[in-house]
């Protein structure tokens, strides 16, 4: 399955996170579930959370985990810039995952803090995002730079982890809670 554009390859990226069969995982802004159908085969015994704001790429993902057999995902449209819009409790989560949705909002910080408030302690957050000065991706006045990321996340009580690889448009972090 192809990412974003037919660049990003999910099944490689979360092949570098310690994905267990048991984890419950939020996709927020799931789209049409790049991240979400093969995250939802390794967690296979455990659920993942697929939210959006777009009804219709909420419907996409259920489609396409119907067709391919995946039963173990609840997608759920909501607002993840308001607070507890995710509507899940607090540290009931055990990996969070923010692909290239921080640049689409405004409210950056308020998705990163619904992140970090349902995530479990020792929890991990896990962000992709643009590089600046790229060919291909959204104006430059939308990609926010993984320093400001790190230091904003980090001022949410999460802790730095590791830097990881994702492609040559995007940077990848993981963060800890």
């Amino acid at each position: 399955m192809k990412g974003t554009g037919g660049f990003l390859q999910p099944e490689e990226i979360i092949k570098q996170l310690n994905i267990e069969k048991d984890m419950k995982i939020a996709d927020f802004g799931c789209g049409s579930g790049y991240f979400t159908l093969p995250l939802a085969k390794l967690a296979e015994k455990g659920t993942i959370y697929a939210f959006d704001i777009l009804p219709e790429a909420l419907e996409s993902v259920r489609s396409r985990a119907k067709l391919e057999g995946i039963f173990n995902i609840e997608a759920k449209h909501c607002d993840l810039e308001i607070p507890g819009g995710s509507g899940l409790e607090d540290e009931s989560i055990d990996m969070v995952l923010l692909g290239n949705i921080l640049f689409q909002s405004s409210k950056k910080t308020a998705i990163i803090k619904e992140a970090e408030r349902i995530l479990k302690k020792r929890g991990n957050l896990i962000i992709i995002d643009w590089k600046a000065n790229q060919s291909m991706g959204p104006p430059e006045s939308l990609i926010i730079s993984p320093e400001n990321i790190k230091k904003t996340t980090i001022e949410k009580g999460l802790g730095f982890e590791k830097d990881f690889p994702v492609d040559k448009y995007h940077w990848g972090m993981v963060f800890k809670k």
